[in-house]
């Protein structure tokens, strides 16, 4: 009799031939059971330098107060969070600097043909020097300066418009798609590339008639405003520097041979506002309480008091992004000194359909789409803003691909481990 083996059967037939004859790599103290692969290392979450814990917890979503606009856009909903790491002050001129010297370095080391082979893949070979004061150097740079006619007085600047960040990532809401399941994942693989210097121009374009051109002119690159919070980023570049700060760890652990973690992103609403509350759950301010000032009478956060006595809480524009006390889970300025970008596109009624369990509302869409599809959530108020808009509860939002003199961020990135407090255990 002659007996048809299909290739499928035929390769599960193999299989068990080879695990029968000790071809497989369960360990020997398995015994015949089910304890999974091994030896398997030892894990311990890292904490990312800047950043504090904000713990798992469930908070009423929405405003504390009174709804001043009768708007009903953002009624009260409970929601629940995932515990995550955020950094505790917004990002800082000098650290957004670290992401600017990075992508001017590594396209200054291709242009100098400071590549090696890793692998059978061309990676900068950051073991090079580059010596910006050499005269023969920066020749060879030329094409990354201004044209002789854009310079002043004759010196190679960078062109900062030439600044370029290249960004691979998965289209996740794509990917999920059942229509989608079969496709190969270059269909959602996106890439773009992201001017990432910072527009200083917004301080002028920002307030007409108001002479702020030592801002434009300074605030960016002068020691004094190192602490200072970054501002002049769009949405897309504060997103750009999230995935250059994933890239930037991912690479040095793997070289340490190291777990790697999960990605920096910006915060969504949701995180924000819950990390914003640091568990106060009705309180409308991070620091507790109905009012902006103590029983002192000073100020606790950086804005814009009465009708415009800027200087009253000791900044006239942004203060440093350590200023003022912390709320409760170590966070500085969630209320005040620069508003700040989160994830979620703004949706007057996002709070009626979004998941009650880490919600999340994102859509990436291209700069020329309609503006209204174009506006994303900003929350925490800023130093020319008043009062209302320093609640955690308000909401607002700017374009994608505006950039202004008092829109920030910061980071989050999750929190993989789980202790036994999470689950209840003692």
């Amino acid at each position: 009799m002659k007996l048809n083996f299909s290739s499928g059967l035929l390769a599960v037939l193999l299989v068990s031939l080879l695990a029968s004859c000790g071809g497989s790599k369960t360990p020997k103290n398995a015994q015949g059971q089910l304890i999974g692969v091994s030896p398997r290392p030892k894990y311990f979450p890292p904490v990312p330098y800047g950043m504090v814990y904000v713990p798992s917890g469930t908070f009423h979503m929405g405003p504390s107060d009174e709804d001043l606009n009768y708007a009903y856009t953002a009624r009260n909903k409970s929601i629940s969070i995932s515990g995550f790491y955020m950094d505790a002050t917004e990002i800082t001129n000098n650290e957004y600097r670290q992401f600017v010297k990075w992508v001017t370095d590594s396209i200054a080391h291709i242009l100098l043909s400071h590549v090696k082979s890793d692998g059978g893949q061309d990676v900068i070979d950051w073991k090079q020097k580059i010596n910006y004061k050499d005269k023969g150097t920066m020749d060879k740079l030329e094409q990354m300066t201004y044209a002789p006619e854009d310079r002043l007085y004759g010196r190679k600047e960078f062109d900062v418009h030439k600044l370029v960040y290249h960004i691979e990532t998965f289209n996740w809401e794509q990917a999920k798609l059942r229509e989608n399941a079969n496709k190969p994942r270059s269909k959602f693989i996106v890439k773009k590339d992201v001017a990432i210097y910072p527009d200083t121009l917004c301080w002028i374009r920002d307030f007409s008639y108001a002479y702020n051109e030592p801002m434009t002119r300074m605030y960016f690159w002068h020691p004094a405003f190192d602490n200072y919070p970054v501002v002049g980023v769009t949405w897309h570049q504060a997103n750009a520097f999230a995935e250059w700060r994933s890239k930037f760890w991912e690479d040095y652990r793997i070289s340490k041979n190291l777990f790697t973690e999960d990605k920096f992103q910006l915060p969504s609403e949701a995180q924000w506002e819950y990390a914003a509350r640091g568990g106060r759950e009705q309180s409308p301010y991070p620091w507790g309480g109905y009012y902006i000032r103590n029983k002192k009478g000073c100020l606790l956060a950086n804005f814009k008091p009465g009708r415009g006595n800027y200087p009253e809480d000791g900044g006239f524009y942004t203060v440093r992004a350590d200023a003022y006390w912390p709320n409760d889970y170590g966070l500085y300025n969630m209320s005040g000194n620069v508003a700040e970008w989160t994830q979620d596109i703004f949706y007057e009624n996002a709070y009626s359909f979004t998941s009650d369990m880490n919600p999340y509302l994102r859509m990436d869409v291209t700069d020329d789409a309609p503006p209204k599809m174009k506006r994303k959530a900003v929350r925490g108020g800023s130093w020319k803003d008043i009062g209302y808009f320093l609640q955690t509860g308000t909401r607002s939002y700017e374009y994608q691909d505006s950039a202004k003199s008092y829109i920030g961020f910061r980071c989050t990135i999750a929190f993989l481990s789980r202790s036994k407090n999470d689950f209840g255990h003692h």
